[in-house]
């Protein structure tokens, strides 16, 4: 028997995302939204139509929602299910999962507003950092239906303070938590060098902070995709803003997130941006900067998940939409066993330390950006890391380590792009 799941964008029925007696997936938006002024599509890659979208042209954006690799399986363990089943994931976790996208049964009103969370003593927290690599998402708990995608244990939590709470029922969040990393040592304090050292250079990137608790690291991640409204009463209510990562939006699934894999090229992630963005000159020299950055502190995972597109809601009956902060960003080059290969070309190339001046003026070419501009802006922004390297107090050992590897790849390029 077909089943159906209501598709809600904030608090309204946008949609109906249907599995078929055959397990294929389809998604119809309602009439009611497409007849509606203020109505905006789900996806770049799923414009307002009466026509039904079949599995392939939306199970990039839907599937794009879940969790990945080894995570996906074993939430789909706890869960009972499929791990390739993306309509019963979406039917269980499909709450609070980023944007402002929220998946309810057929013909079920979507819940009044009540935003519950449980707050976690520091007994509770530390329990709860140690299963979450047996119980990703913490799937399966009571009342507990979030959604995050990407291959990284992680759980979105509400933060106040030092309080920090687990939302139910599919209340906001207002940060993504990421515990200590048994594989790789160290990966939550390269990860924030790498996001504090955006931030000393002027990069566009979200905010973050690592925290410990009975001697256990992590990082909580301030969510871009969230805001808060506060009452003259000094109550505070948070709300969600749209998103979608360009995978999404270019209606590829996360399984081919890589550019060898089909995945975006970096010349497609340009052509989006200057598609899609509300302001695609401000844009378009934030992608070239994060472009920049990634191959100085050699990033090779920065993959098209890694980036995002927010929409706001804008004047009249339209919305906006632009590049998000960065996020994810991380020295893979410190772990011999990750791949040397970046997860996109830039210009033909994929091992960055073959990278050129030639190769982004190919980049340039591709991306209609003007060359000089280009080739001048690489020196600059090493400049820039190498002047925030002196700026951030690196305590941790890995970090500092992470820091020598950042600081002579930024002086190998300014010397390389400077002759």
């Amino acid at each position: 028997m077909a089943r159906t799941l209501d598709v809600y964008l904030h608090r309204d029925l946008v949609g109906h995302l249907i599995q078929d007696d055959d397990g294929q997936m389809f998604f119809d938006y309602a009439e009611s939204w497409r007849e509606n002024p203020a109505a905006m599509p789900l996806s770049h890659s799923l414009p307002l139509r009466k026509e039904r979208f079949t599995r392939k042209e939306c199970s990039g954006f839907f599937g794009g929602i879940l969790p990945e690799q080894k995570l996906r399986e074993i939430v789909a363990k706890n869960l009972g299910i499929s791990a390739q089943n993306d309509f019963a994931m979406l039917e269980q976790i499909g709450g609070e999962c980023a944007g402002a996208v929220t998946f309810q049964h057929a013909g079920e009103p979507l819940p009044e507003r009540e935003d519950r969370y449980r707050d976690l003593s520091d007994k509770e927290l530390v329990d709860m950092l140690k299963t979450l690599p047996r119980r990703p998402l913490l799937a399966g708990d009571a009342d507990v239906r979030l959604s995050l995608a990407g291959a990284q244990d992680k759980v979105a939590v509400k933060v106040s303070g030092d309080r920090i709470s687990i939302p139910l029922g599919g209340a906001p969040s207002t940060h993504i938590l990421k515990p200590a990393n048994e594989r790789f040592a160290g990966l939550i304090f390269n990860e924030m060098l790498c996001l504090d050292l955006a931030k000393t250079a002027g990069l566009f990137v979200a905010k973050a902070e690592t925290r410990n608790v009975d001697g256990m690291d992590y990082i909580l991640v301030e969510r871009y995709d969230r805001f808060v409204i506060r009452s003259s009463d000094g109550s505070e209510r948070y709300e969600r803003r749209h998103q979608e990562d360009f995978c999404q939006a270019s209606g590829i699934v996360s399984e081919k997130k890589y550019q060898s894999e089909g995945g975006p090229s970096l010349k497609q992630c340009f052509d989006l941006l200057r598609e899609v963005s509300t302001a695609p000159v401000i844009d378009l020299e934030r992608l070239l900067e994060a472009v920049i950055f990634n191959y100085l502190i050699g990033n090779n995972d920065a993959h098209a998940k890694n980036f995002s597109l927010v929409y706001e809601t804008g004047k009249g009956a339209g919305y906006e939409a632009g590049f998000s902060p960065l996020y994810d960003l991380v020295c893979t080059v410190y772990y011999p066993e990750l791949s040397k290969k970046m997860a996109m070309k830039i210009g033909g190339e994929y091992l960055s330390d073959r990278i050129s001046p030639r190769h982004f003026e190919t980049l340039a070419a591709e991306a209609g950006l003007a060359k000089p501009l280009v080739k001048q802006r690489v020196p600059e922004l090493a400049t820039s890391v190498i002047k925030g390297l002196s700026m951030i107090e690196a305590k941790q050992p890995l970090a500092v380590d992470v820091a020598k590897i950042i600081r002579q790849r930024s002086e190998e390029a300014v010397s390389r792009f400077s002759k």
